[in-house]
């Protein structure tokens, strides 16, 4: 990672970003919980689930609205750091959703929601099914998330003139959104399939609404102009692609203490990646009736998941994700060679797209 992303020696660089888009978070959610309060006491277990969440994560989406922003002309400005910083809470809806379907236990480190609400059901020895009250809780989680995502982009304090330009572009990225994790859910159902349809689920559920989608709402924001819009789809979506495949390659291979995640958790929820997809394509029929016997097995033990991950690696199916990923990251970068974008914004980007594929956590 370069020193742009890690050092502290401009006032505008990555980490100073990620400090920004925390303290509008908390500035947002500060404003909200006087109103949480008034409604009951009892919500406030909910509130500190939303805060607790949104504590962590890499604010990429944030920074590439934030880097669209300023990419297409627009000034540093607070106003522009909080509409970004609505991403983040569409992102919170996203991953409390997918924790739910997915059946994940952990997120960022912590319980995942619908554990943390089972807990709670629980340990109060209230009546009921305490999954039950956990999944219904951490779905109305998202939902408020989702609620707060558009409110957060409302009252970010740009002319309204501005939010107008862009408020067609963000819905569309909701839209994508939603009908990805239906495409995932349902492949998930079929049992997998072939390695087009797991990247058409890794393109709407992922991809787009991670870097290309963000960076269209900066840029129309500041109400960039068609060529730009079109440079930003150049960089942007092979590079949510190649994000998403790095992500399916930790969910495997990657580090708990990095990930926030166990070891192998993907093999346990059984997620039908574009890595797994490839790896049942090159597959032997010992090797295939292995992956699909072990897949998705909630107590898969440690032994099991090194069995996958051989399957998966001597089949090539990781040499191949990982030599996608480098020309995809490429291809992000050439298309911001002769883009029509601010110096400065060209040069965070590309750290950026480097930075989003290359790290182990």
């Amino acid at each position: 990672m370069t020193a742009g992303l890690t050092g502290a020696s401009s006032p505008l660089d990555a980490e100073d970003l990620r400090v920004r888009v925390q303290k509008s978070l908390d500035d947002f959610l500060g404003r909200q919980a006087p109103l949480l309060d008034a409604i009951s006491i009892e919500l406030a277990p909910f509130s500190d689930a939303i805060t607790d969440l949104l504590r962590g994560g890499k604010r990429l989406r944030a920074a590439f609205a934030y880097w669209g922003w300023r990419g297409a002309g627009g000034e540093d400005c607070e106003p522009a750091v909080a509409a970004a910083t609505s991403l983040e809470l569409l992102h919170a809806c996203a991953l409390v959703h997918d924790d739910v379907m997915d059946a994940s236990d952990t997120r960022r480190g912590m319980p995942a929601a619908h554990r943390r609400f089972a807990g709670l059901h629980r340990g109060n020895g209230w009546v009921g099914s305490p999954e039950a009250f956990g999944t219904g809780a951490a779905i109305l989680l998202g939902d408020l998330c989702l609620s707060w995502a558009d409110e957060a982009l409302l009252s970010c304090g740009l002319p309204q003139s501005a939010i107008v330009r862009a408020k067609p572009v963000y819905d569309l990225m909701r839209t994508e959104l939603m009908t990805g994790q239906y495409l995932d859910l349902l492949e998930q159902a079929r049992g997998g399939g072939s390695v087009s349809r797991a990247m058409t689920v890794l393109r709407f559920k992922s991809a787009k609404y991670t870097v290309e989608r963000p960076l269209h709402v900066g840029g129309l924001l500041a109400d960039a102009d068609p060529a730009l819009v079109a440079a930003y789809s150049g960089y942007g979506l092979p590079l949510g692609e190649a994000f998403q495949l790095r992500d399916d390659v930790l969910g495997v291979f990657g580090d708990p203490d990095r990930t926030g995640k166990p070891a192998g958790d993907d093999l346990r929820e059984g997620k039908r990646t574009v890595l797994v997809a490839t790896a049942m394509e090159g597959a032997t029929p010992a090797q295939a009736a292995l992956l699909r016997r072990h897949l998705g097995d909630p107590a898969l033990d440690t032994e099991g998941v090194e069995a996958l991950r051989e399957v998966i690696s001597s089949t090539g199916a990781l040499a191949r994700s990982e030599s996608l990923i480098a020309a995809l990251t490429e291809e992000a970068v050439q298309a911001l060679a002769h883009a029509p974008i601010t110096a400065k914004a060209r040069e965070v980007l590309v750290e950026l797209a480097y930075a989003a594929t290359t790290r182990t956590g």
